[in-house]
Formats: C-alpha cells, sequence, structure tokens
C-alpha cells in the first residue's frame, strides 16, 4: 500500500514552481509525498543550466527519459521537479529525486530565485549533487559557501523543534552529503607531479591557505565553512559524452552512442548513489518519511515566501556581521585565556603587563583574522580594539590593586613591631625619637628586600611612612619634653648639692670654732702634764737632795694649791662649754 503512489509517478511532477511572484507548492505532488510511508533517500542536483543535470536524474531514475533535457540556450526545468521511485538496493525505502532549474539563466532578471532554488534543494535533501562545469573554481566555491549558510539560518529560524541540531553526531546526521559532479572535465587530475584521484582534488580544491590577511581570510572561510557543513564529501568527473553535435539528442543516445569512458563515469556515479545516499533523517536521528518531507517542503517554502530568507547581497551582510561577531569573541576568549595563564597579578613593572598583553593582543588579532569575514571596513577590528583597550585598562586597575592590597599586608606585618614598641611606650624618653628612627630605617631597608610587591611598592611605603609621621612628632615632642624635664631635675640637683656643700662648710667652721677651747684645754692638759713630769723629777731630785726637802715640801704644797684652783677654774670653763655639762677629769 505504501509503494502505491510510485506506480503513478511514470514520469517527474512539478514539486514547487518558481513564478515572477512567491513559490508555489503542487498539491499535488504533496498528496503523493503524503501517502509514502516509507523512509526516504532523497537527491537533488543544482547547477547551471545547460550542465546537464537531468540526465543524471534520468540515469537514477533507470530511465532513459523523464526530467526534461533541454539543448537550447533557455532553460528547461523551472523551480524544482520530482520523481519518487523504489530503491534499486533499499529494500522499503523510497528515492526522491529532485531536479532544479539551472542556475544563472540570463533570462532571469532576479538572482534571488536562483538562491532560493538552491537553498531549498540543500535542505531538502540528503544527497546533494552540486553539478558544475569543467573544474572547481572559486566562484562555485562561494557560491556553494553562501547558500549553506543561508539554509542554516533558514532551518534555525523555521521548526526549531523538527530542525534543531542537539550535537555533532546530529549535526553529521542532518546535514546532507556532498557529491561534487564536474561536467566535460579537461584538466589533468595531477598534484606535485603525482596522479591524485577525483576525491583528491576536491580535497585539494577545498583546503584552506595558511596566512591571516584579508586575502586569505576571503580565500578560506568558504572552504572552511563547506567542510564543516558537508561531513562527507565525493566527488566524480566526467569526460565530454559525444561529439558536440550529438548532445542536442543526449536523452535519445544509446551507450553505444557516447564515449565509454563517459559511459562508465556514469555507472560509477549512479552505484555510488545508490550505495552509499544515506535515509533523510531528521534532528534527533528521526528517519523521514514522505509525509515528514512534504512538512519540511510546505515549512520552507512558506518561510521563503514570507521573507524569511533576505536577498543575497543583504544575507552576506548578514553573515557578514554574524562572522565577524562570533570572530571578534572568538578572539577576546582567546586574549581572557592567553592573560589569565601568563599573567600573575601584581607585575613588577608597568612594561612587563604591557608585554604581556602585546603578546595576547597579538595571538587575539590573528585569531581575529583567522575567523573573520568581509571586515572591510575594519569596523569588527576596531571594536576588537577597542574591548582589548578596555581590558588593558581593567588589568592595570587590577594590576594596582593586587600590589597596593599585597604591600599594605607586608607593610603591617613588617612594621608590626615597630607600632607595638610605640603603644608600650618605648620610646617615650629621652633620645627614644633616635631610636624610633633608626628602627624605622631597618624596617624600611627590610620592606625593600622582599621581592613581589608590585607597581605600588614605592607610594604604598610613603602613604604608610605618611601616616606614622604624626607618630614621630609625638614621639619627638615627648622626647624634648621629657629631656627638658631632666635637665630642669639636674639643675635643680646642682643647685641642691651645692648648697648642702655651703652648709656643710658652715657646719664645719663652726664645728672647728667650737673646738678651738677644746684645743685650748688640750694645750693645757699636755702643759699639766709636762709640769707633772718635772715635778716627778723633781722629787726624785728631793729624795737625793734632803737638804732640798723642805723647800719641794713647801714647792708641792705651792703647786699643789695652784694646780687646785687652777683645775676649778678649769672645771668651771668646761661646764661653760660642754653642751651636756660633762666635766673633763685630768
Amino acid at each position: 500500500m505504501d509503494m502505491a503512489p510510485l506506480n503513478h509517478m511514470p514520469e517527474p511532477l512539478c514539486l514547487i514552481e518558481n513564478t515572477n511572484g512567491p513559490l508555489l507548492v503542487n498539491p499535488e505532488a504533496l498528496k503523493i509525498l503524503s501517502a509514502i510511508r516509507q523512509p526516504v533517500v532523497v537527491v537533488a542536483i543544482v547547477g547551471p543550466y545547460r550542465t546537464g543535470k537531468p540526465y543524471l536524474m534520468n540515469k537514477l531514475a533507470g530511465k532513459q527519459k523523464g526530467f526534461s533535457v533541454g539543448s537550447t540556450v533557455q532553460c528547461s526545468t523551472k523551480g524544482i521537479w520530482m520523481w519518487c521511485v523504489p530503491h534499486p538496493k533499499k529494500p522499503n525505502h523510497t528515492l526522491v529525486l529532485l531536479d532544479t532549474e539551472g542556475l544563472g539563466d540570463v533570462e532571469k532578471g532576479d538572482k534571488t530565485n536562483d538562491t532560493h532554488i538552491f537553498v531549498l534543494a540543500l535542505l531538502l535533501s540528503s544527497t546533494f549533487v552540486y553539478n558544475t562545469m569543467n573544474k572547481i573554481d572559486h566562484g562555485a566555491i562561494n557560491h556553494l559557501h553562501y547558500v549553506t549558510k543561508l539554509s542554516q539560518l533558514l532551518r534555525r529560524d523555521t521548526s526549531p523543534a523538527l530542525n534543531r541540531v542537539d550535537d555533532a553526531a546530529d549535526f553529521v546526521r542532518v546535514c546532507p552529503d556532498l557529491v561534487w559532479t564536474l561536467r566535460d572535465f579537461y584538466l589533468d587530475l595531477e598534484a606535485n607531479g603525482q596522479l591524485i584521484t577525483a576525491d583528491e582534488y576536491l580535497e585539494n580544491s577545498l583546503r584552506p591557505m595558511k596566512g591571516t590577511n584579508q586575502h586569505f581570510q576571503n580565500f578560506n572561510l568558504p572552504r572552511l565553512c563547506i567542510q564543516k557543513f558537508f561531513p562527507v564529501k565525493k566527488c566524480f568527473i566526467f569526460d565530454l559524452p559525444s561529439h558536440q553535435k550529438k548532445l542536442a539528442q543526449l536523452e535519445t543516445l544509446h551507450n553505444d552512442d557516447l564515449d565509454p569512458k563517459f559511459v562508465q563515469q556514469v555507472a560509477e556515479f549512479c552505484s555510488y548513489i545508490f550505495s552509499y545516499s544515506k535515509t533523510k533523517t531528521l534532528s534527533g536521528g528521526i528517519q523521514a518519511s514522505g509525509s515528514h518531507l512534504k512538512n519540511l517542503v510546505q515549512t520552507y517554502v512558506n518561510a521563503i515566501n514570507s521573507g524569511d530568507l533576505p536577498c543575497m547581497e543583504s544575507e552576506v551582510l548578514t553573515l557578514a556581521q554574524i562572522k565577524n561577531l562570533a570572530a571578534m569573541q572568538k578572539a577576546i576568549a582567546h586574549y581572557d585565556q592567553q592573560m589569565g595563564q601568563k599573567l600573575q597579578l601584581p607585575t613588577a613593572t608597568h612594561q612587563e603587563l604591557l608585554d604581556l598583553h602585546r603578546a595576547s593582543e597579538k595571538e587575539a588579532i590573528e585569531v581575529f583574522m583567522k575567523n573573520s569575514f568581509k571586515d572591510e571596513d575594519q569596523g569588527y577590528w576596531k571594536k576588537l580594539e577597542m574591548q582589548l583597550v578596555a581590558k588593558l585598562n581593567d588589568f592595570h586597575k587590577r594590576n594596582k590593586e593586587a600590589s597596593l592590597n599585597r604591600c599594605s599586608a607586608l607593610l603591617q606585618d613588617i612594621f608590626h613591631p615597630l607600632e607595638e614598641n610605640v603603644k608600650q611606650g618605648v620610646y617615650a624618653k629621652p633620645g627614644g625619637h633616635c631610636l624610633f628612627i633608626q628602627k624605622r630605617e631597618e624596617l624600611k631597608e627590610k620592606y625593600s628586600q622582599v621581592p613581589g610587591k608590585g607597581i605600588q611598592a614605592e607610594e604604598a611605603l610613603q602613604k604608610y611612612l605618611e601616616s606614622m609621621e604624626s607618630v614621630s612628632v609625638t614621639i619627638l615632642q615627648t622626647d624634648l619634653a621629657v629631656t627638658a624635664s631632666e635637665k630642669e631635675i639636674e639643675g635643680l640637683r646642682e643647685e641642691f648639692m651645692k648648697a648642702e656643700a655651703q652648709r656643710l662648710m658652715q657646719s664645719l667652721t663652726q664645728h672647728q670654732q667650737m673646738m678651738e677651747p677644746r684645743k685650748t684645754v688640750h694645750q693645757e692638759q699636755v702643759r699639766l702634764m709636762e709640769t707633772n713630769r718635772v715635778y716627778q723629777e723633781a722629787l726624785q731630785q728631793r729624795a737625793m737632795e734632803r737638804q732640798l726637802q723642805e723647800e719641794v715640801k713647801r714647792l708641792k704644797e705651792r703647786f699643789q694649791a695652784e694646780n687646785r684652783q687652777l683645775h676649778n677654774e678649769l672645771q668651771n670653763l668646761l661646764r661653760n662649754d660642754s653642751p651636756d655639762g660633762t666635766c673633763i677629769l685630768l
């Protein structure tokens, strides 16, 4: 029952009609797609007009005729034509062939139609055949690149639940495979003197060049995007099928009438499509049926008709803005990463920070140049420069703050003993200010020897010393006051000692004066003792001289009387002079 509609498609049917107005979807074609419950393999072919696209699609359908093969300069196919046939190698699968009108038809004044048809074929297909003439050139690459970008935008903005791509594997499943067919190929497949395959020729053509200037960017960007958008790529080359005069009847010619090499090339192409073309897959790994494909057709056509897909020129501008903004963000992220890895705050000098910034800035600009696209007025490059300057200013600020924080902590740690001494009054004494200055200079030297203080080392020290200046002044004033007080005390002490010395001298003089009578008494006593000695000698003489005894007796009596008288006088004298009234007995 699922295959019933195919029996009613003996020939292709217009799926999307391209008129001078909006694109029109053929209801009959949608009805056929709705009836297909099987998974579909969708092969769409796009390329310049008059490049033999219908011939290849007819071969894939297993028919000699079907899709219109024109023989004049007027384009035969308009819009997108569909032919649904049973898949020759995948049971229970339907092969949906989509032939598109030729690109670059001179009769079409508006190239927008070409873009719309190109985008639709790309979004609807699971295998996208890009059919061009002779060789792969930069124009063909650019055209394919622009359309892939447009299709990404259209897919993103329409049916998000149906078409969102969640991860890398999902992206590979959703994006179509690219088969690049080169008609009337006349080049030798050689590179560096070595034979190469058609696939290697495609790979070489899409390989980016090394360099970061605008020329290299313009060259590399389309190639990198194509490589990313088409994870699977294949290339086929076709020789001229027959003599030029016979090309007008190409669909009526049998293989015997064609160049055998061309016949073989077409057979290899068909075999690859049948064997390797994947089933149309939606996000989440859902295999699309005809009904799914019908929904995609309606969704994308409605989006294009509503103006969601702008003209090529404005879209290129939009793509450039998106690409350049992303390139700028990537460059800034690279700058942040490099500075984060290499910068240790605080730096010893401003120049050290500036050198790191310039090295990271250079790499960031290289990243931007590599990823930017058509930044012709250098607007985004200038914005990047402004942001990098702002980041440098921020790093200067953070570097200063880090240095100040480091120095403040260091100063507090080193000068803590000095502050404690001040609190305990160690320097509140004569000469204390000199001791304070000496200790401060020692700690300053210790501070200067510590590494890693950063650019604010001297300024932080000066601010700290300024904050301690009032303490220094107070210590100096205390020092002077204490010193003056001690000098005053010393002066008083000297005056006291002088007065005390004078008092002692007076006392000594008075004592000496008091001692004069005592000296007289003493001298008198000595004299009496000498007299007594003489008396004794006289007695001895009298004993010897008896004749003198009487005289001696008389003298003795007289002496004794005088002695008593003197003794009494002396006693009286002593009573008067002695403070306690004690008499000195002779």
